[in-house]
């Protein structure tokens, strides 16, 4: 097997990125650093600058689409992720260390080298065809973003929907995209039947430190209108707080559950800031880089709800944190979500109306 080298990347070539650095992934037997040997003094000329990154799509040859969870303290048991990799570039997010999987980098290669499934379509009919197939609920939006920049272009978040539909399957979508609103005439059909519902990923109203921890998301502003567009469609929709990263944006989120309640939101959630793996450096560079004055107080927050840990990954206390500026947050979690009248019970999605639709070359019922 061939090693992957990555290269840390130049900042001067990163504009509108979010992670600082390309290093190997944790699998990788060999890594570099760059080393400014005074030679390329010339690229400070902005005339010479080199141009920005620009985005590699790869095709994903997976044989499957659906993918199981056991895990216990997640609310869904199948996902499907039509990409892997995110160009939003969310310096925060969770899944940046699957990219070392493939021999990438968690950092800068996990937002510029993306892989796609075209066939995601075809392949879930096929996985919900089989003989065998029990409906549950399917999540999408659970590891990378399903409305990212690139599914304007390749639209398989839309065929996977339209699959869903054909079949009556329910489904639940997390996104931080307004794009959701293309297939706002699918999702209205399925909410119709209890087949669907979705949560706008707000993580803050500011929009300059929007701009910083997720560069190629859509503003927070767009966001709470997506919120309200989906609404009016009579598609249940929430909002998740996510994460809550104390002393940078944890002191708005009564402001951001107000906001999406005053939008059309019916349920709201929060997660805790998590750092596994290679993220906790990368978080740290760019909290350095961006937030120097709160660098330091963050991330003594950050392990005081982690045990003196950067990151604790214990079921059930992994997405809240543990200690007491984890409990305060809890604590004002639910007074503003019992103040906003939001989390009321509701119907669950409807699993009981899936079908198989008739396919060519089925046997025809005698019924």
């Amino acid at each position: 097997m061939t090693t992957v080298l990555d290269l840390t990347i130049s900042r001067d070539n990163l504009r509108g990125r979010g992670a600082l650095s390309n290093a190997s992934g944790r699998y990788e037997k060999t890594s570099r650093v760059l080393v400014d040997d005074g030679w390329d003094d010339g690229w400070r000329d902005d005339d010479l600058a080199p141009p920005p990154l620009r985005t590699e799509v790869i095709r994903d040859a997976t044989r499957s689409i659906i993918a199981r969870n056991k895990s216990p303290d997640i609310s869904f048991d199948q996902s499907i992720n039509p990409y892997r990799g995110c160009e939003h570039g969310c310096i925060y997010c969770f899944a940046r260390p699957t990219h070392a999987y493939l021999g990438l980098s968690p950092g800068v290669d996990f937002e510029t080298r993306l892989f796609a499934k075209p066939n995601a379509a075809e392949l879930l009919a096929k996985e919900l065809s089989a003989p065998g197939y029990v409906p549950k609920t399917i999540a999408m939006g659970t590891n990378t973003d399903p409305y990212q920049p690139l599914e304007k272009k390749m639209r398989i978040t839309r065929s996977i929907l339209e699959v869903l539909r054909e079949f009556k399957h329910p489904v639940g979508i997390v996104t931080k995209s307004p794009l959701i609103l293309r297939d706002i005439d699918i999702l209205s059909d399925m909410a119709r039947e209890g087949l669907a519902k979705v949560a706008i990923s707000v993580t803050t109203l500011d929009r300059k430190l929007a701009r910083q921890m997720e560069p190629r998301a859509g503003t927070p502003t767009r966001r709470l209108q997506a919120i309200a567009a989906l609404s009016e469609a009579r598609i249940p929709t929430g909002v998740m707080f996510a994460p809550a990263i104390p002393a940078l944006n944890d002191e708005e989120m009564e402001a951001v559950l107000r906001a999406a309640a005053d939008a059309g939101a019916r349920t709201a959630g929060y997660v805790l800031l998590r750092l596994p793996l290679e993220i906790k450096d990368l978080f740290r560079e760019w909290l350095e880089a961006n937030v120097p004055g709160r660098a330091k107080h963050v991330m003594t927050l950050v392990r005081q709800m982690r045990g003196g840990k950067d990151y604790d990954a214990q079921w059930n206390t992994r997405m809240k944190g543990t200690g007491p500026y984890a409990e305060f947050m809890a604590r004002r979690f639910h007074m503003a979500v019992r103040r906003l009248g939001l989390n009321q019970p509701s119907v669950p999605l409807a699993v009981h109306k899936f079908r198989r639709p008739p396919r060519l070359g089925d046997q025809l019922s005698l019924l």
